[in-house]
């Protein structure tokens, strides 16, 4: 019978794979510390990315002291990080820009407090803030950046505008966001976005092709004229207003509802030959910037007076048309807010919440618009 020989290490084969066995240890309970702190990361608020960076870096200390911060975050995610910012970058409000910590260094390298360069982001795109940091530092930044809808990449028409009309800051950012710093008429907005809220003035512009969505015939039981049509839910509320009016013995009727662009083109060929070009610049809106193309908007009368202005109607409007979402869209005292003379008639639906909003706070829907729906 054969017998089976052992097979026997020798000594040193057996110390070095103890040797093997130990390191091997090592690498898995480092590899596991490593997850474990990973996980401490991501439940902190960091992506995986950056708890990885953090870890090599040496900085987790530094961040659990922290806790979740979004701008840390991002600049260990980054290319751009600068361990010298490193304090700022966790003082610096974020921003979804895809610059963002790059900027930050330069507008740090130009000697921005942490409080400026975050207000300098809020305040712009991507873009916007990428060309200002380009520029030399500004003392004075407050001055129009305190207010919340200020404009970055408009600093230099908010500048000229105050010094030419020495209006005060909040004033000069409403009117350079709403481009009343260029010429009536001149590169106009193209509107791309339409909903009742929409802002159509002598800066911005319908296409000549645009017709409302839901464009209804009017009954002309509220009509002084057969075959007006204009926006369902506009209908649905001047209906409603004319109701609650007729109980308390108010007649309010509709004497202009929706123009195309063609209408509008018409009507200011007509006052053309009738009044001259001066007339339709100062009260007549060109074909593309009438509200009445949007079909929102309606000129209202008095079925007992023929002026407006001077019937009762005129009176429960101003004090009840918010109600049903309408505002007097070019109100007297606010000709150079709105572009427009004073038209007592001329009625826009905005939604109750907005027209309870300017009711309240007696503004005009170009201010409304520029504090509240231009993003």
């Amino acid at each position: 019978m054969v017998q089976k020989r052992k097979l026997k290490l020798k000594s040193k084969y057996i110390e070095i794979l103890k040797v093997l066995g130990t390191i091997f240890g090592i690498v898995l309970a480092v590899f596991f510390i490593y997850l474990y702190n990973v996980h401490q990361l991501e439940n902190l608020g960091y992506s995986k990315e950056a708890s990885k960076n953090i870890l090599f870096k040496f900085k987790k200390s530094y961040v659990m002291d922290i806790g979740e911060n979004k701008t840390l975050n991002a600049a260990f995610e980054s290319l751009d990080y600068d361990e010298n910012n490193l304090d700022s970058y966790a003082k610096i409000k974020y921003q979804n820009h895809k610059h963002l910590i790059k900027n930050i260094n330069v507008l740090i390298k130009k000697k921005y407090s942490n409080n400026n360069i975050s207000m300098i982001l809020a305040h712009g795109s991507d873009i916007d803030v990428s060309e200002f940091a380009k520029r030399d530092k500004i003392r004075y930044l407050e001055e129009f950046f305190s207010i919340d809808y200020a404009k970055l990449k408009n600093y230099d028409r908010y500048v000229a505008y105050s010094d030419e009309t020495g209006e005060d800051e909040e004033v000069v950012v409403i009117a350079v966001n709403l481009d009343m710093d260029k010429e009536n008429y001149k590169d106009p907005v193209v509107i791309s976005k339409f909903d009742e809220k929409v802002l159509v003035n002598k800066h911005r512009q319908l296409s000549k092709d645009y017709v409302p969505k839901e464009l209804v015939k009017i009954s002309n039981n509220y009509t002084s004229e057969k075959n007006m049509k204009a926006s369902k839910v506009a209908v649905d509320a001047f209906i409603s207003m004319y109701k609650a009016a007729e109980k308390e013995g108010y007649g309010i009727i509709i004497n202009s509802a929706y123009r195309s662009y063609k209408d509008q083109e018409d009507i200011c060929n007509q006052y053309k030959n009738l009044y001259g070009d001066s007339y339709v610049e100062r009260y007549v809106a060109k074909a593309g910037f009438s509200e009445h193309q949007t079909g929102y908007a309606f000129d209202i009368g008095s079925t007992k007076k023929n002026v407006f202005a001077e019937s009762g109607e005129y009176g429960w409007m101003k004090d009840n048309a918010y109600k049903y979402g309408f505002i007097q869209r070019f109100p007297k005292g606010y000709e150079e807010m709105t572009g427009f003379r004073a038209e007592p008639w001329h009625y826009r639906y905005v939604g109750k919440k907005i027209a309870k909003y300017m009711h309240d706070n007696k503004m005009t829907y170009e201010e409304y618009y520029a504090r509240f729906l231009d993003k």
